[in-house]
Order: structure tokens, then sequence, then C-alpha cells
């Protein structure tokens, strides 16, 4: 047995470390890639920013030679080359004008390709006397194109973008005007951060760079063509090509990823480029991995730190299950016999509930028995005398008056029958079921019985219900005994007082219907309001009532999934808010 259970041991142990393992690895390889990608959207959004800057400062200056060749002091130059006048007007023209632009310099060639006027011409770098028929800016504008070219300056060093354009006169070429400026400004802002930008020219030699030491290097070994091609147009005025030290190269999701040999190491790039076709340009930015690399490590040993320890987790249960089944059925044997029991007291509060309810409408009863009992003797009273007078009136043969008096007298049983019908109603004892109920119909009948009450009190009740009232949901027995309840008191409230007014009021508010009851009476104080609806709190005089009518009512309008609260005014005005129930539109289109 002991020799079963260590082998399963180590089985769970094994099984748990490669666990371990296989998490930190798939976690390893998700979040690296994950970091990969977010590196590639951090690069395509310097890649934009260093490409818009470029173009913007090229297109800054693009169209201004052709615009300077047209000046009337640079053509009479052209045309007339050895005028030293003209010369020394046109110097200073174009320094005024190298100044105004922001320009590196200006110059103007003949069509030989040497210089005749600079703007640095009194400098110790002047273009004045230099030849450069060799440059493609020259060639490609003295055949009546725009030319373009990116080199390191043969005179000065300095790097720069050159701009030509033909100068005309009579239309016949008759030279060559150029602007060269200086992008080392825009190479300044990409310094610092985890990349670097660079700018490699049509042949892959990096030109631009925030990385000085790749400068002027190769990204890859160059052909005998770029090479002849480099020597031919002097764009590097002889400076030697490097080449950046690639040790390997891979991809993530088609972006390159070198590792690139730097001192005594290397590191990992991510290489994101965008091509600039025009000046036949590519941009690149290279983003360090160390970081995505360093993120993705500590998410997977995150991983198996917690594969490692739900593992010790599982182990500990699986020792202590068996206790743990054993507690289980314990607690759920109590658990049952609390339930059973609280079921049982659940059951015997609300028959206590309902019988509180039905008491409360007996003892509504015995209060109005008086109102009842003038209610029931006055029609019985009218009844007889019109009895006795139709037998008068038939012995004398005045059938028709006779026939009058038996009407009289069926009106006053129907008006009997009617009062024993709500009564009748109002004392069974209410169903628990919830269904659509007619506000109309209940407010009728609660008025029908509250009626005696408030003509004892002499108090006159307005009703207003808006035509459009839906129905709510509610047990009808139980809403018409609030709805007593209320007026009731509301008559008890308004009674020997000068002015004896009660409204009852229904409106539509969303999905719900608010009842509003309010009478002129003294009101409910602010200090007492909190109570007014705690069971056997009353406001009334000893002898006047129980005070559970407004805590029955309060606990039945809860029951409806409604709202029973209280505000004073002039007097009291109790708001009943019940849930308005679903048309058969509305059923049809859930």
């Amino acid at each position: 047995m002991r020799k079963t259970t260590r082998t399963w041991l180590f089985l769970a142990a094994a099984l748990a470390v490669l666990g371990c393992c296989l998490a930190g690895w798939l976690t390893w390889r998700q979040s690296l890639a994950q970091s990969l990608d977010e590196t590639a959207r951090r690069g395509d959004n310097v890649l934009q920013l260093a490409t818009t800057a470029l173009s913007g400062e090229l297109d800054r200056f693009e169209r201004l030679p052709p615009l300077i060749a047209e000046q009337g002091i640079v053509t009479r130059m052209a045309a007339d080359p050895r005028n030293p006048d003209l010369v020394a007007q046109t110097n200073d023209y174009l320094r005024r004008i190298q100044r105004l632009l922001g320009a590196t310099d200006i110059y103007l060639m003949d069509t030989q390709g040497l210089t005749i006027a600079a703007s640095n011409h009194d400098t110790d770098t002047s273009f004045i006397g230099g030849n450069f028929a060799f440059r493609p800016y020259f060639y490609d504008a003295l055949t009546g194109g725009a030319g373009q070219f990116y080199a390191l300056g043969t005179t000065s060093g300095k790097r720069g973008y050159y701009f030509g354009a033909p100068v005309m006169v009579a239309g016949q070429t008759a030279g060559v005007l150029a602007i060269k400026i200086d992008l080392d400004a825009i190479e300044s802002t990409w310094a610092g951060g985890d990349y670097a930008v660079l700018v490699t020219d049509p042949e892959g030699v990096s030109f631009l760079s925030s990385r000085p030491d790749w400068r002027f290097a190769a990204m890859h070994p160059l052909g005998a063509g770029a090479q002849a091609k480099i020597e031919s147009t002097r764009r590097y005025a002889g400076t030697q090509i490097g080449l950046l030290q690639i040790t390997d190269e891979g991809q993530h999701r088609g972006s390159p990823v070198l590792r690139i040999a730097e001192g005594q190491g290397a590191r990992e790039y991510l290489q994101r480029d965008m091509p600039m076709d025009r000046a036949g340009w590519v941009v690149h930015v290279l983003i360090d991995t160390a970081a995505a690399r360093a993120s993705a490590l500590t998410l997977a040993f995150v991983a198996m730190l917690a594969s490692g320890v739900l593992a010790m987790v599982g182990a500990v249960v699986w020792q202590r299950r068996a206790a743990m089944d054993e507690r289980l059925q314990v607690q759920a044997e109590a658990r049952a016999d609390l339930e059973r029991r609280v079921e049982e007291r659940t059951h015997e509060l609300r028959q206590a509930q309902a019988d509180l309810v039905q008491a409360g409408k007996m003892a509504a009863l015995g209060q109005m028995s008086a109102a009842l009992s003038h209610e029931f003797n006055q029609p019985l009273a009218a009844a007889r005398t019109y009895a006795d007078n139709a037998g008068v009136l038939m012995d004398r043969g005045r059938m028709v008056e006779a026939r009058g008096n038996i009407d009289r007298i069926l009106s006053l049983i129907d008006r009997l029958t009617s009062i024993s019908r709500h009564l009748r109603s109002f004392a069974r004892a209410p169903g628990q079921k919830l269904r659509p109920v007619s506000l109309a119909e209940v407010v009728e009948a609660a008025v029908e019985i509250a009626a005696l009450r408030i003509r004892a009190a002499e108090a006159t009740l307005r009703i207003d219900l808006a035509p459009d009232l839906p129905q709510v949901i509610a047990g009808p027995v139980r809403l018409q005994q609030v709805l007593v309840n209320i007026l009731t008191n509301a008559a008890d409230a308004v009674e020997g007082l000068a002015d004896r007014r009660i409204d009852l009021s229904a409106t539509r508010s969303g999905d719900d219907v608010l009842i509003r009851i309010s009478d002129t009476g003294p009101g409910v104080p602010e200090s007492l309001a909190a109570r007014i609806f705690d069971p056997f709190f009353s406001t009334k005089g000893v002898g006047k009532g129980l005070g559970l009518g407004l805590s029955i009512s309060y606990n039945i309008i809860k029951d409806f999934g409604g709202d029973l609260s209280v505000a004073s005014d002039l007097g009291a005005c109790f708001t009943l808010r019940l849930k308005a129930a679903p048309t058969a539109r509305q059923e049809a289109a859930e």
C-alpha cells in the first residue's frame, strides 16, 4: 500500500513539474508574440513620424529652385557669366535668399557644371570654380528635368540634399541653379529611446542615422554595380563605406528580426521599413527587443510559479479530501435541518401575516359598523314606507303610482345588494397570486366600502383617474384593503375640520402607476414619518385603532413589488407605486 502511494506521489510530482514547464513555455511564446506585436506597432508610429518629417522638409524646398532660376538677376548671370558686376550682384542675391530660406547653400553653374556664383562665395569652402557636372542633380536638371540627389559635399565634406533646376535663357538651358539643404536637424530629433532610425539610399547605404556609428554603413554587402554607381556620382566623396555586423536574421510576422554585433556583444532588433519612392530612400526603424523578451520571460516565470502553487494546493486538497468530505456531509445535514426549520417558520410567519391582514380588515369593518347600520337601516325604512304606500295606492286603484313605489323599493334593494357584495369581497381571505388588475374596478369597490365612513365624517371625495391607465400587477382584494384603509384614515383625519377634502388620483409614470391619496387634515409630523408604517404605531387616540392598518398596507404593497410612502404639505399624501401590467402588444414582442 505504501509503495503504491509513493508511486502515485512520484507520478503526481513529475506531472506537476512537467505542467509547470509547459505552462511557462506556452506563456513565454504567447507573451513574446504579443510583446513583439506591440513593439512593431510602436515602431510603425516612430516610422511614420520620421518619414513625415523628412517628406515635409523636402516638400519645403522642392519648388524653390525653379522659382529662383526664373529671377532676372539669375538669368542675366547665366547669359553673361563673365560680367564682374553681375557676378557680385548674383553672389549677394544668392546669399540673401539662402539666409531667408534657411538653406545650406545656393549656387549657379554653367552648362559645363562650373560654379559661377554661390551664396558661400566669400567662405573658405566656397563653391566658386568648383565643377559638379558629375552630380545627378546637375545633369538631370541640364536635360530639363528636376534634379534631386543626396550626397556628401566634395568641397565642404558635409551631408546634404541637393535640388537642381535649369536656368532658361531665350528658350535654351544656360545653366543649372542648385540648392543644398541640411537634414542634420531632423536626424538629431531621432536620438534617444530604445530604437534607432536610419535612412538608406538606393544602394542600401545608411546616410542618416540616430546612431553615429551606423552612418555610411551598408546593411548588406554591396555589389559591384552599387559600388561603381557610388564612385561615379561621388555620393560619399571617397568616404569608406562600412558594413553593419548582422550576425543573425529572423522574422516576426513578416518583419525582420536582426542581431547586430556591438562592442563585446550583440543586440536584437525588430525592423520596420517604409519607402520614400520619390527620393529612392528607405526609412528603417530598429527597436530593441530586450524589453519585450524580458516581459515575456517575467510572465513565463509567473505562469510557472502560479502552476507550482496550484500543484501544491492540489496536493494539499487531495490529502485533506477525506476529512473535507466528512465535514461537508455534516454541514449538509445541518444545513438541510436548518432549511427545514426556516421553511416551517416561514410558513408560520406567512400564516400569521395572512391572519393579521384578515384581522385588520375585520377591525376596519368593526369600526365602520355604526355607519353600516345607518347605511342599511335607512334604505330598509324607506322601503317599508314605499311598501305601505304602494298597498294604499293599490287599494285606491292608483296602479301607476303603486308601480313607481315598487320600482323605488327594487332600487333600494339593488343598493343594499351592492354594498353587501363589496363587504363580502372585502371580508374574505384573499389569495396570494398576483395578476393584472383593473385599477378603476378596485377603486370603485374600495370607495363603495369607504364611502360609509367618508359620509359619516361629512367629507368630500374627489376621484381623478387618468383615461389611459394600464392594469396593475396586484391582488385585487388586498389592494382594495389598502385603499379602504388609507381612505378611512383620511376620513378620520379631516373629521371635524372646516375643510374636509379627500383627493384620490392615479397617473402613469414610465413602467409604473402612481396612486395618490391626499387629505386636508393635520398631516404627519416629520418626526413621525419614519415610524408611520411600524406595527402598532398610531397617531390616533386610545380605542381608535390598533396601529396595524398602515403596517399591513405597507407590506401588501411590497408584496406586489411596489412601494408605499407618505409626505406632508397641507395635509397627508400617501403615494402607492405599482408595476404596470404589460399590454398584449408588449407580451407579443417579448
